[in-house]
């Protein structure tokens, strides 16, 4: 991994390592792509079922600059390579791929050995890699794919437990407190621990700094306040967001899409990790019905799940619904279907990739948040102005009138003036920003490398 541009400049030769999960995979993808066209020669390494799906994602100008490096997994039991990626992955075998990218971590450091890159670019997941980096002198540096937000209130419950998070509006919910408590209930106390040491050691061992997927201008106070109880500088990314390919235009959904009226349509999405509930799916999709809107809805259901859409969705569905909305089971198009001008609102999830997507594309979001760190996410887009969300009752549950409701609130009603207009402007402002967030990025990379 060695190598001088055109003008004479030492190419920066760095490593990248990202966690499993798509979330994961997409914005280290992003800011490959990025670095690359700033004299950086990136090389990604994960499992070879991402990594197909990677190359397809990779126009040949990146070539020259992006190498994709296998890394093989043992197969453990009920986890052959096809489950070595969190997408499409059942729940209960979160823990088996945990542990068997575990025990990839002495062919890991044998690839850092081989390599000797001048720097490592790794996950929140995978301690072993920064401390194998450590050992051969090589800077790491953790890149964060979450929000700011979300990391600066986990790293508060790690570092002052029992104080409250001095930020008011950021917090779970009653009914989302419980299904965590509930989630954690299935975990051992012991494992449960563990992982939460991972998170915590990935943040530290980082060199000087850590780099976040974000800017100041939604998220400058929470950056501040990460370095103001760990001493770590946040550097962030900007949205870092998929550009969408000429092959999307092609597709039959574009197709119709280019015959609704102007933002009359919505896009319906809940990330490539996360399965409704079968109450959930019932609601949404009554809610969907009642709406007076058009709509888009790939579904999707967990590997080895082969279910019939007609049998999982309300009995008549598709034939009161009519031309109004396109379902189906499979992967769509996001960030080309966002970016049309049909498009008026996103029914999400809150995972941080799709709520900078709807950021950049000025798609104001109906916020239906699941786990983890969705409600996070949900409560600081509400702050910022670009969602409204569908709050569920005190039981969790919701309702398919409020569903509905909100829906025709956000991309038709008059009360929804101004998310839609939040939204619109947020738009502007990251396209006036352009790069500017990575060109800072790849100064401090440069100037850890030279340090070391």
């Amino acid at each position: 991994m060695n190598g001088f541009t055109n003008n004479g400049d030492k190419c920066v030769n760095v490593l990248m390592f990202p966690w499993l999960g798509y979330g994961h995979i997409s914005p280290f993808l992003e800011l490959a792509k990025k670095l690359s066209q700033r004299n950086f020669i990136i090389c990604l390494c994960s499992t070879p079922v991402i990594l197909n799906c990677i190359e397809k994602k990779l126009s040949p100008e990146f070539s020259p600059s992006i190498h994709l490096l296998e890394l093989n997994l043992q197969n453990l039991p009920d986890l052959p390579p096809s489950h070595h990626t969190t997408n499409g992955l059942p729940p209960h075998l979160m823990n088996t791929l945990k542990e068997a990218f575990d025990l990839a971590s002495p062919d890991f450091a044998l690839i850092l050995k081989t390599l000797k890159p001048d720097l490592l670019i790794y996950d929140f997941l995978q301690p072993w890699a920064p401390k194998a980096a450590a050992e051969l002198k090589i800077p790491a540096v953790e890149f964060i794919s979450s929000s700011s937000t979300m990391t600066a209130y986990m790293l508060h419950e790690f570092n002052k437990p029992g104080i409250k998070f001095p930020f008011s509006s950021i917090c779970y919910r009653d009914y989302e407190k419980a299904r965590i408590e509930k989630q954690e209930a299935t975990m051992s106390v012991e494992k449960l621990e563990e992982d939460k040491r991972r998170v915590r050691e990935c943040f530290y061992l980082s060199c000087d700094i850590v780099l976040i997927k974000s800017f100041k201008e939604i998220e400058g106070k929470y950056s501040d306040y990460i370095t103001n109880l760990t001493g770590k500088r946040v550097v962030p990314l900007g949205p870092l967001v998929q550009e969408p390919t000429l092959e999307d235009s092609e597709s039959e959904l574009i197709t119709w899409l280019n015959e609704k009226e102007k933002r009359s349509t919505i896009f319906v999405s809940f990330g490539s990790e996360y399965f409704l509930s079968k109450e959930d799916f019932v609601e949404i999709a009554y809610g969907l019905e009642n709406s007076k809107v058009n709509f888009i809805w790939p579904i999707r259901f967990q590997k080895g799940e082969n279910l019939e859409l007609e049998e999982t969705l309300p009995k008549g569905f598709f034939n009161r619904v009519g031309n109004r909305g396109k379902v189906f089971n499979g992967w769509a198009p996001q960030a080309k279907i966002l970016e049309h001008s049909s498009i008026g609102g996103f029914v999400s999830h809150c995972g941080w990739s799709s709520v900078m997507e709807s950021m950049k594309y000025g798609v104001p979001i109906i916020a239906m948040p699941m786990h983890i760190d969705q409600p996070i996410n949900c409560r600081l887009v509400e702050d910022v102005g670009i969602a409204v969300e569908v709050v569920r009752n005190s039981d969790g549950k919701l309702h398919r009138e409020e569903v509905a409701a909100i829906i025709n609130q956000v991309v038709l009603d008059k009360d929804g003036e101004f998310v839609r207009q939040k939204a619109k402007d947020m738009k502007e402002k990251l396209c006036m920003k352009g790069d500017e967030e990575i060109e800072q990025v790849a100064k401090e990379l440069r100037k850890l490398c030279a340090k070391f």
